[in-house]
């Protein structure tokens, strides 16, 4: 979960994921979207890679970039329940005590 909070950290970052939502885009459509230098964006790619975010394809000298969403729907799921958004309220005390008896 870390790797994946490390990599949401980047606006840039959340933007290549916010495109590769749409459909799976290849390295250069990618960079037409950036006013960054191809080496700083593969780095960016490296860095979803690696928290398993998206998936890079090979075909020749292209590399299609796809979103894993099942992957970030995990570590946002996680993430939820480790800080309690979702999971029922507990009881007040008073009351769990009471359906005790």
């Amino acid at each position: 979960m870390n790797l994946v909070f490390k990599a949401l950290s980047d606006p840039t970052r959340r933007h290549i994921l916010q495109l590769l939502r749409k459909k799976p885009m290849n390295a250069g459509e990618l960079a037409e979207h950036f006013p960054i230098a191809k080496s700083t964006l593969s780095a960016h790619f490296a860095i979803l890679r690696e928290a398993d975010l998206i998936q890079a394809n090979k075909s020749g000298t292209v590399i299609t970039y796809m979103l894993k969403v099942s992957v970030l729907e995990e570590a946002l799921l996680a993430f939820a329940e480790t800080v309690g958004i979702g999971m029922p309220k507990p009881l007040p005390l008073k009351r769990a005590m009471g359906k005790a008896k």
